[in-house]
């Protein structure tokens, strides 16, 4: 007769705080925070988040306290679309943002009235501080007056950002 290959260990006295080993401590604790915080990150990565939006705007359309938009006095002033822009925060060392950048470069292609603005977040700290990027990729959505109306942190998925260029066109 040959022995289990797997024997349930026999505990001989109850768990105590005491009794607990640094790896099972760590199981209790690390582990289940871990993965609060990665669901929280699956919801939250890649949606579109409405911006402020000021009290007697006619419409609900976002307005923002400098009246040239976000990109005003900029070298990207220029380079708004007609109905909206899609304005890219990236990095050289992001690899979400190459697949963002492909993204939103064929929506700009399949919509002639929409820009895509990519703009490297490490070159231009200034504007990255002024509009509170803290992660790449980040996309905004400018209205044609340049705007914002929509940010998405991370890599947006297709509809949303099909969907806050309708904000956009509002």
């Amino acid at each position: 007769m040959s022995a289990p290959l797997l024997a349930a260990p026999v505990l001989s006295a109850p768990l105590t705080a005491d009794s607990l080993t640094a790896g099972q401590w760590l199981l209790i604790v690390v582990v289940p925070l871990a993965l609060a915080f990665g669901l929280y990150r699956a919801a939250v990565d890649g949606r579109f988040r409405g911006t402020h939006r000021v009290r007697g705007a006619e419409g609900g359309a976002a307005v923002a306290a400098d009246p040239g938009g976000v990109l005003a006095r900029t070298a990207y002033a220029e380079e708004l679309g007609a109905r909206a822009t899609l304005l890219q925060f990236s990095s050289s060392f992001c690899a979400p943002c190459r697949t963002t950048r492909v993204l939103l470069a064929q929506i700009a292609a399949e919509h002639p009235d929409v820009a895509h603005v990519e703009i490297d977040a490490e070159h231009h700290l200034e504007l990255v501080r002024a509009l509170g990027v803290t992660r790449t990729p980040t996309t905004l959505v400018l209205d044609e007056s340049g705007h914002e109306v929509a940010r998405a942190a991370g890599v947006p998925p297709r509809a949303q950002v099909l969907n806050a260029l309708g904000i956009a066109a509002d």
